[in-house]
């Protein structure tokens, strides 16, 4: 592929990943991510030939200009996107497939001073969330995803999504989890609350926890009532009170701003950004 289609494959794919890309003049000059991508095509060129010392002073004066650092010893395949580009680090032995997308504030590091393959490689179509980690000579397969600030340390799969300190594998929630999901917002309803983030793909331990606890009140509250239609046949009298519901007044001032708090973080998150 040529340089001037090339450069308009890249300008294209700007167009179709940034929604505030307004024109071509815009992303040519005002588009860091895209600038350090290109002054490293051509350092990499010139640590192939051996030019080392050239090319490492290009690649920091990329650094400087753009605030994206990336090592002339790095591959870089078609259509590889920065978003906003400040903070990035690419390492030495990094690879990058095509259609990638890293957002800004993400690594590419190694885990070891010794020679040899010490950086991530990245398939294609893989996206790296703001600030994320990704760390060792590991592979993130094609159409991988990691979520902000998560730092990951070992192999993804295709098409799975990553996320938390260490990463870890979110799952796509299936027919039953959907229905458990449903249930436990059921049972957070009748205790007088809202089950916000129980359900089951959502990666926070403390709300899967708060869904193991919805899932063992719903059989505790199944077993009791049972027990009590049995004993009404046999002529007794218990289980004819109704439960005192659960007034969110009764919860202080401090634990609400922290419950919404939490619930507005959950809201904005973002595998992606």
């Amino acid at each position: 592929m040529g340089v001037i289609a090339r450069l308009k494959d890249d300008i294209a794919s700007i167009y179709h990943r940034d929604p505030a890309a307004n024109g071509t003049l815009e992303i040519l000059l005002n588009y860091p991510g895209m600038q350090a991508i290109w002054i490293h095509r051509i350092s990499h060129k010139l640590w192939m030939k051996k030019w080392r010392l050239l090319a490492r002073l290009l690649s920091t004066f990329s650094r400087w200009l753009t605030g994206v650092e990336i090592h002339p010893g790095a591959t870089i395949g078609d259509r590889f996107f920065i978003d906003h580009g400040m903070g990035v680090v690419i390492g030495e032995t990094a690879e990058i497939g095509n259609d990638c997308t890293l957002y800004h504030g993400v690594t590419l590091g190694g885990t070891t001073w010794q020679s040899g393959k010490r950086h991530p490689t990245l398939c294609n179509n893989v996206v790296i969330g703001a600030g994320a980690k990704i760390l060792g000579p590991i592979t993130m397969n094609d159409g991988a995803r990691v979520g902000s600030n998560s730092v990951v340390v070992k192999d993804v799969p295709a098409n799975t999504t990553v996320v938390g300190i260490p990463g870890r594998a979110v799952a796509s929630p299936s027919a039953q989890s959907k229905e458990q999901s449903e249930r436990r917002t059921e049972m957070a309803k009748k205790y007088g609350f809202d089950a916000y983030a129980v359900a089951p793909e959502n990666p926070d331990p403390v709300a899967n926890a708060i869904g193991q606890m919805l899932d063992h009140m719903h059989l505790m509250d199944s077993k009791v009532q049972e027990v009590c239609q049995a004993v009404q046949t046999m002529g007794g009298t218990v289980c004819t009170e109704k439960l005192p519901e659960l007034e969110v007044d009764e919860f202080s001032e401090a634990e609400l701003a922290a419950a919404h708090k939490r619930q507005k973080t959950l809201d904005e998150f973002d595998p992606i950004i």
